[in-house]
Order: C-alpha cells, then sequence, then structure tokens
C-alpha cells in the first residue's frame, strides 16, 4: 500500500476539521509534558497542545487569517488552504499504487483504498450493517430512527435524504405552458413537447452512423453512442468506479450508502433498485 496514504490529517477533538500532520507533530516535539492541557476560555473545550488552541478559537471567532491568492477564499486553516488550491492547480498527489487512480486529498484516498481491502470501519449498532464510510453509516440510521432532516419547505414533508427531497419538489413546480394536442400531456418547455410528440409520429431523427440505428431523443443516442466509443463518463467519487449512464451511477451508489428507497406496502421491506422491488411483490 502506498506511503501516500499515511499522510493523513489529525483531527481535533472539538470537530472534523483537521489539523496539518506536520504541524502537529513539531507541537509535540516542543511540549514534552504530557499532563498540561490549554482550555478554550469560551467553551471549556481542552488541548493538549497550545497551537491547537489557538486554532480550535477560529471557531468562535471566525478568523480565517489564510488566503487564497487566485480567487480569494479564506480558511482557518493553512492546510485547509492548500488542500483548496488544489482546485486550481488539479494536482493530485495522493496516489493508489493497487488501481493507480490519483485523489487530491489524503482522506479521499485513504477511503478509495478500501475499496481494495473491502474495510468497513463504520458499524451499526443496531443491525451490525457496516460501512466503508461515517456519512453512509448516518445515512443508514435514519432507518433504525426514523430521523427526516430533510424538509419540504413547501408542504411540510420530510425526507431522510436530501435525493428523495429534490424528487419530491417536483410534484409542486407548476406552470406547464406546452400541451400535447394528441394525449393533453403537458411540459415545462417546447423542446419537451417535440419531444413527445414523437412517441406520436414514430419519428428518429437522430442516427448512428455506425450501426444504423435511429432515436428519437437525442439523449438516448448520446447513451448508445457511448456503446461503440466505450466512453463512460459518469464517475464515482467514493471508490472511482466509471458508467455510460448517469442512472446506473446513481443505482451503483446505493451501495455505498446503503440507501434502499424502493418500498414495499405489503410487508414494509426496502430496496435498492426498483426491478428488485417488483420481483420481490411476485413472490409476497
Amino acid at each position: 500500500m502506498s506511503k501516500d496514504i499515511q499522510e493523513s490529517s489529525y483531527h481535533s477533538d472539538i470537530s472534523d476539521k483537521p489539523f496539518c500532520e506536520n504541524d502537529n507533530l513539531k507541537e509535540q516535539k516542543c511540549n514534552p509534558s504530557e499532563g498540561k492541557r490549554y482550555h478554550c476560555d469560551i467553551c471549556g473545550k481542552s488541548f493538549a497542545v497550545n497551537t491547537n488552541l489557538t486554532r480550535h478559537k477560529r471557531v468562535h471567532t471566525g478568523e480565517k487569517p489564510f488566503h487564497c491568492d487566485i480567487c480569494s477564499k479564506s480558511f482557518s486553516q493553512l492546510c485547509n488552504l492548500t488542500s483548496h488550491k488544489r482546485t486550481h492547480t488539479r494536482e493530485k498527489p495522493y496516489h493508489c499504487d493497487i488501481c493507480g487512480n490519483s485523489f487530491s486529498e489524503s482522506s479521499n484516498l485513504t477511503r478509495h483504498i478500501r475499496v481494495h481491502t473491502g474495510e468497513k470501519p463504520f458499524h451499526c449498532d443496531i443491525c451490525g450493517q457496516s460501512f466503508s464510510e461515517s456519512a453512509n453509516l448516518t445515512t443508514h440510521m435514519r432507518i433504525h430512527t426514523g430521523e427526516k432532516p430533510y424538509d419540504c419547505d413547501i408542504c411540510g414533508q420530510s425526507f431522510s435524504d436530501s435525493t428523495n427531497l429534490t424528487r419530491h419538489k417536483r410534484i409542486h413546480t407548476v406552470g406547464k405552458r406546452f400541451n400535447c394536442d394528441t394525449c393533453d400531456e403537458s411540459f415545462f418547455k417546447k423542446s419537451a413537447l417535440t419531444t413527445h410528440k414523437r412517441i406520436h409520429t414514430g419519428e428518429k431523427p437522430f442516427h448512428c452512423d455506425i450501426c444504423g440505428k435511429s432515436f428519437s431523443r437525442s439523449s438516448d443516442f448520446t447513451k448508445h453512442i457511448r456503446i461503440h466509443t466505450g466512453v463512460k463518463p459518469f464517475h464515482c467519487d467514493i471508490c472511482g468506479n466509471s458508467f455510460s449512464d448517469s442512472s446506473n451511477l446513481t443505482k451503483h451508489k446505493r451501495i455505498h450508502t446503503g440507501e434502499k428507497p424502493f418500498l414495499c406496502n405489503i410487508c414494509g421491506k426496502s430496496f435498492s433498485r426498483s426491478t428488485a422491488l417488483t420481483t420481490h411483490k411476485h413472490t409476497v
């Protein structure tokens, strides 16, 4: 395993914001007395290293002394500025020596390595299910707790996942102005109506010059072309897998998150794919 993975960040005992490793190592050498603690006079948190207390206090004061000279964004810690600058330079200094993928953050490499090792260090103490990321465990726990922190500001309905809230909000959208004179379906955009009308006319204006297949929608034609080219533009930011279709990426991500949005209204069992729910319903 690459020694790059060892370049992880230390974390404060009061927040998830990392302290830079090199700074901490220097501070430990300069502070040999283990018993002394440095206390925050605002919230009472304590630290073994005085410089960590100084950094922590910026949570309260809002001070951000480290500035990006490219976009002028400011940060409370130097290591966060260093990480941010990679968004401009596209630098990815952390490499996986198993598959060659590169990452801009050591923490992203650490998460990625678990794809190869199968390590799932985050465990649900209710059902025993394990996850490779803490965020996925958090999402999963809502199945047990019933917590639904994402609220629709239109009707007040709550959801456990932000994607479900986004999907739900579409039912409130009004103002469909373009109507199909064949079936009375209506659309927000004229272009959507034009595409829809091809269902009735059978028109397929998008032709593949490789195999001769034709399509009524440009999006279907674009997906089809990827069969010939092998292009997979949709990448999983967790494990690096790539897909030719965005819907396949969405389905794949549920492996990582544990999300099962398809609920059986007969027995209450949940599934990550609609096809699995359909198959299940035939057995109930």
